[in-house]
């Protein structure tokens, strides 16, 4: 099956000259919180977003090897395309692996055809754990969408927002859950730019508000929601390659800026700070946690494309090739957030208070970086690699938020 795979050197070199312009434009864009829309539409056209779609519906047939090394170079560029860029991604393998094939074919050509899909899935509050308030409800025989969400990463560069909703009704199916597909200009739903973190500030995310928007039949899907999954690992991956990226343009502008500076101090190991063999040391230091963070990444997505390999060929996906990859994400998450948040911060010993500059934007990284590692938090990963280890634990692949019933 791998002959019709595109080859990876032509991906890159499709590719690189944009990311290379998305880098140059991303300090300032940070610095005057400007959403990128330009960017988003640049990687549309070049087809960036059907990267996985298979070249029968009209993409470029890449494998999650390749999707995610392309993956850490945007995040290289400019961390906050990749984070806006997850549910997009997620959506077209959850496409791949869990919906039939009849219905995804038609979802496939929209992606091929330059489509962006955004998400609404997390709600804000005290709302009880495992329980959506979103509702999709029948009347006079339609299905009509009620509810709100926060943290709807992408959604306002997106065409399309896959939202999560309980069904109320009789075509509720216990231990599925449904996504219901709408356009991002059909009336009834808007899109608040309101997100205030101090982090990953042009991800589009924020409030998406639903009030009895129209779906159609054929935009409602479901999905069984028990037992082993992928997908848990691939919107994992995507962090993680985001912080990988991230480490790696850490290197990039810890570089620039030793190599360009001639300023040393009394107290200086050498003449130049590019000599001085401290300022090496933490520069190594700096491009051995990006060396982290692209293996890490790299062996995740070597399991998912195992995985991937076996859904190709028509084969079943053993249970426990499922388990070994969620807990190889979980390893990745932990070592990558540490290594990544360290390195953010010893960026700075390479020079003195010129590194302050505004202009650079170095604080960007740690920035960009912690609030990444706030998503599904890296100690419950921690935790659970513990207990596997410990006691043979299975992982929990369906995560929820909200208040535990007392």
């Amino acid at each position: 099956m791998s002959s019709d795979r595109p080859d990876a050197e032509s991906l890159a070199q499709r590719f690189r000259p944009l990311f290379q312009q998305i880098a140059e434009a991303a300090p300032r864009r940070e610095h005057e919180r400007r959403l990128a829309h330009d960017a988003i539409d640049a990687l549309r056209q070049a087809g960036f977003g059907a990267l996985r779609v298979p070249r029968e519906h009209g993409g470029l047939g890449a494998s999650p090897e390749q999707l995610f090394d392309l993956l850490i170079e945007l995040g290289t560029a400019d961390s906050n395309l990749v984070q806006a860029l997850r549910a997009h991604f997620g959506f077209v393998e959850r496409l791949l692996s869990e919906i039939d094939e009849g219905r995804r074919a038609p979802w496939l050509r929209r992606v091929a055809d330059g489509a962006i899909f955004g998400n609404a899935t997390t709600e804000a509050g005290d709302g009880q754990l495992g329980r959506l308030q979103t509702r999709l409800f029948r009347e006079d025989g339609s299905w009509l969408l009620e509810g709100e969400k926060f943290y709807s990463t992408g959604t306002l560069y997106a065409d399309w927002v896959g939202v999560t909703a309980r069904i109320d009704g009789p075509e509720a199916r216990e231990g599925w859950r449904t996504l219901a597909l709408v356009r991002t200009d059909t009336p009834g739903v808007e899109r608040i730019d309101d997100w205030r973190g101090f982090g990953q500030r042009l991800t589009a995310s924020g409030t998406t508000r639903l009030h009895r928007v129209p779906v159609p039949d054929d935009q409602v899907l479901q999905f069984p929601a028990q037992g082993a999954t992928s997908q848990t690992a691939v919107f994992q991956l995507v962090h993680i390659a985001t912080l990988a990226g991230i480490a790696q343009a850490i290197v990039r502008d810890a570089t620039a800026f030793v190599q360009a500076r001639r300023r040393s101090f009394s107290h200086g190991s050498a003449a130049s700070p590019r000599e001085d063999p401290l300022v090496q040391q933490v520069v190594g230091q700096l491009a051995n946690a990006a060396w982290l963070g692209r293996l890490a990444a790299q062996d995740v997505a070597r399991g998912l494309g195992d995985v991937d390999r076996l859904r190709r060929r028509g084969e079943p996906v053993p249970e426990s090739l499922l388990v070994d990859v969620e807990l190889r994400a979980s390893h990745a998450q932990v070592a990558t957030t540490e290594a990544v948040l360290n390195a953010a911060t010893r960026l700075f010993d390479v020079g003195g208070a010129s590194a302050l500059n505004e202009d650079l934007r170095l604080d960007r990284h740690w920035r960009n970086a912690r609030t990444l590692a706030s998503h599904n938090p890296s100690i419950y990963k921690a935790r659970a690699i513990g207990d596997h280890a410990l006691n043979g634990s299975r992982p929990t692949f369906y995560w929820s938020v909200g208040t535990a019933a007392g």
